[in-house]
């Protein structure tokens, strides 16, 4: 079967998720939605770096795209810094009756954790369009949904369940937004996004009140952790120039509380280099970066995930697995009934598209 879909945002992950759905025998590209004017008016295969027109020219123009009909809009642009205005969007496309998948509004990973000003605008629009939303990524994301379930299938007598992105990106050029809201590259008396009370908990706490649904049990309270590690001399990497005492590396932690101690934890350490923040958890020998679940019980169960991509970066492989975790459930999505589906709801996605 053939879905017929438009890309919605041509930046970071929505230049790959465009790489793949032109790719992919079981997607039609039938539109592309473009901000930038640069790229307007190109078409879509010289924006995604490929050599064979596909006919679909870049527009900002949403009335002319929805006309298009499609069956799904993959939808990729900046949530965080923009949240109304991409609620705005995706609220438009779902009473239109079109499903929307994406990676942007990363508290819909589960969907009772948005605040309702983000959530309740989206429901209304699922149930006038009977359309469906799912929104997801590798961290927050799979990670932290389709890890520790999995994990847990093996799993009993359990003390605690962490997760883990332990990663390098140092090769990942996002200083605007993964710069600014870390911290990298800031004194001790900055103050970044991250650093904000509430600020993690609003980002990942998702995936960990999502376990904490699994697995039956109430949480008494989300804590937050927040650590930064400072560079012993300046260098220089492709997110951006570091200068001595200035932010290297960062470590947090979101702990779902259970019983007066934490049970449920997303736990992150990101370094600018992988001799930043050495005293904090590192990938494995040979490895830059590890997404990994660690359920400590009876038996204890640990599942390490590594990706790399086409260019042989692993953060190139964690912005094509953010794609492609939406990309491969829009069968899935489609076939369910309308709403804002969560991975609870979507247990297996798998891809389809062999060689």
């Amino acid at each position: 079967m053939t879905h017929r879909v438009i890309q919605w945002g041509t930046g970071n992950v929505g230049y790959y998720s465009l790489r793949h759905l032109i790719q992919h025998p079981d997607y039609e590209l039938v539109g592309l939605h473009a901000h930038g004017k640069a790229k307007i008016g190109k078409d879509a295969a010289e924006i995604a770096g490929l050599p064979d027109p596909t006919g679909v020219i870049a527009t900002n123009d949403v009335e002319a795209l929805l006309a298009l009909r499609p069956d799904v809009v993959v939808y990729t642009a900046n949530g965080e810094l923009r949240p109304h205005d991409a609620v705005a969007d995706m609220a438009r496309v779902l009473r239109a009756g079109i499903d929307v998948v994406g990676n942007a509004l990363i508290y819909l990973i589960y969907p009772p954790h948005a605040e309702p000003s983000l959530r309740e605008p989206l429901e209304a629009a699922c149930r006038e369009g009977g359309s469906t939303l799912f929104v997801n990524g590798i961290d927050p994301g799979f990670s932290g949904d389709v890890l520790p379930l999995t994990a847990l299938q093996m799993a009993d007598q359990v003390e605690e369940i962490r997760v883990q992105e332990i990663c390098d990106y140092s090769t990942y050029e996002d200083p605007e937004f993964t710069g600014v809201a870390f911290g990298f590259g800031k004194g001790p008396d900055a103050e970044p996004v991250m650093s904000l009370p509430g600020m993690l908990a609003s980002g990942w706490g998702g995936m960990v009140k999502l376990v904490a649904e699994a697995l039956g049990v109430e949480l008494d309270e989300l804590r937050e952790v927040y650590e930064r590690d400072y560079a012993s001399e300046d260098f220089e990497c492709p997110m951006m120039p570091v200068a001595k005492g200035t932010c290297g590396a960062v470590h947090f932690e979101v702990q779902g509380i259970v019983k007066g101690k934490p049970l449920i934890v997303a736990e992150h350490v990101n370094r600018l280099g992988l001799d930043q923040g050495a005293q904090w958890p590192k990938a494995p020998d040979g490895r830059r970066g590890v997404h990994r679940c660690i359920v400590t019980g009876n038996p204890s169960v640990q599942l390490e995930c590594f990706v790399r991509g086409e260019d042989g970066d692993h953060n190139t492989g964690g912005v094509q697995t953010t794609a492609l975790r939406v990309i491969n459930a829009i069968p899935a999505v489609r076939a369910h009934g309308p709403g804002i589906l969560s991975a609870l709801d979507l247990h297996y996605t798998p891809s389809r598209n062999l060689r």
